[in-house]
This record gives C-alpha cells, structure tokens and sequence, in this order.
C-alpha cells in the first residue's frame, strides 16, 4: 500500500520588506507546485530559494495544505 497522500502547495514571490510576509504583488505570486508529501515540496522549496537567492525579499513557502482539508487528522512529523 503505497504512503498517505498529504497534499503541500510551495508558493514564492517578493515581500514588500524583508521583515515582512506581505507579498509586493499577488498578482505576481508564483506557483511552484503541487506535492504529495513532505518531501518533495521540500526540494521544490529548496530549488526555488536556491534560484533567487541574490534577491532578499523573494521567499517561498510551504503550505500543508492537507492540515487545511482535514484538520482533525494525524498529518506528517514534518514542520
């Protein structure tokens, strides 16, 4: 039986300041992907900071999306 699906969005763009997690544009948000684990949207995370990391407000996030669905269940160790 393969792993439980546990669904991770990893979104990225600039801030409006380096102190801040107000995106400068939403329209300019971008997608970087869809993953069924932890794992993955890790190294996807991973990628993208790496590509722009000479820009200090871009950031990107992980959003675990499957605590989102389905509060009440057990999810994954990860952070």
């Amino acid at each position: 039986m393969p792993d439980r699906q546990l669904l991770h969005l990893v979104i990225g763009g600039e801030l409006s300041r380096v102190d801040s997690r107000d995106f400068e544009d939403l329209s300019a948000v971008e997608f970087v992907g869809a993953y069924a684990n932890y794992k993955s949207a890790y190294d996807a995370w991973k990628s993208a900071a790496q590509r722009t990391v000479d820009n200090a407000r871009m950031r990107y996030f992980i959003i675990h999306a499957h605590r989102l669905l389905d509060p009440d269940a057990d999810g994954d160790a990860s952070p």
